[in-house]
């Protein structure tokens, strides 16, 4: 099975500011996913010229199980994160990970019946401040929601905004989540015309096992977004 995670900036391009939902599309499509965990996808906003991000993608792709989460409203319309799956989604959640005044941002929950069984899915965009962080990834691992379906194969994907890569010895490593983005030299994902952070990274716990996983590098990727998607090949067991 394969997990794309990508933040695909509402469509605009990092260097060209243009937007082109349509590049998103084509990359995603290259790497044929099975589960995309997308971040800032917008829905009725100017920016993206009112567009339904999340229905033209899950349009696109046929795709009928689909989970969106608003995380920052405007005047008109908002972006959030988005969970496309070719499996059927049994249960979802949304969480909050807003702490305080700070920028709102969640995490998506999904319990999904793959052809390998029951696969439980986080796909999250957490905040710019280490200690803010921090505090998302303590209350995901308490939450009574996440807690309910973490005896499952799990996998935790999104935009981490973990430039030092210290939230691989935070809850996320006591709650025996292993990081499989690793060497962060290998995984440089932003900015994508010239990634130096590895910030999108995929957690798993030892219920799942991963085959392979490469940062997308074409020409369209370096244009269609800021970030470089990410691509996980697993099998669950």
């Amino acid at each position: 099975m394969r997990l794309v995670t990508y933040n695909i900036h509402k469509a605009v391009g990092g260097r060209d500011r243009r937007c082109r939902l349509e590049r998103i599309i084509e990359v995603l499509e290259s790497k044929n996913p099975d589960f995309m965990c997308l971040q800032e996808v917008t829905r009725g906003a100017r920016r993206s010229r009112y567009d339904n991000q999340p229905r033209r993608l899950a349009e696109y792709f046929s795709i009928t199980d689909v989970i969106y989460q608003t995380t920052v409203t405007y005047k008109y319309g908002g972006y959030g994160n988005l969970l496309l799956s070719r499996w059927p989604i049994r249960l979802s959640h949304h969480i909050s990970l807003r702490l305080n005044h700070k920028k709102p941002r969640g995490a998506q929950l999904a319990v999904v019946e793959t052809p390998e069984g029951p696969l439980h899915v986080v796909n999250w965009h957490l905040g710019l401040g280490e200690r803010e962080r921090h505090w998302q990834v303590e209350h995901l691992m308490q939450h009574h929601l996440f807690r309910e379906s973490m005896e499952l194969p799990t996998m935790i994907a999104g935009d981490f905004n973990d430039w030092r890569n210290s939230l691989c010895t935070s809850a996320l490593a006591e709650h025996k989540f292993a990081h499989v983005t690793h060497p962060m030299s290998r995984f440089r994902t932003f900015p994508a015309w010239l990634p130096t952070g590895s910030l999108d990274k995929v957690f798993v716990n030892d219920q799942v096992t991963v085959t392979h996983a490469h940062v997308v590098r074409s020409a369209l990727a370096k244009r269609a977004s800021d970030h470089l998607p990410l691509v996980v090949d697993f099998h669950l067991g």
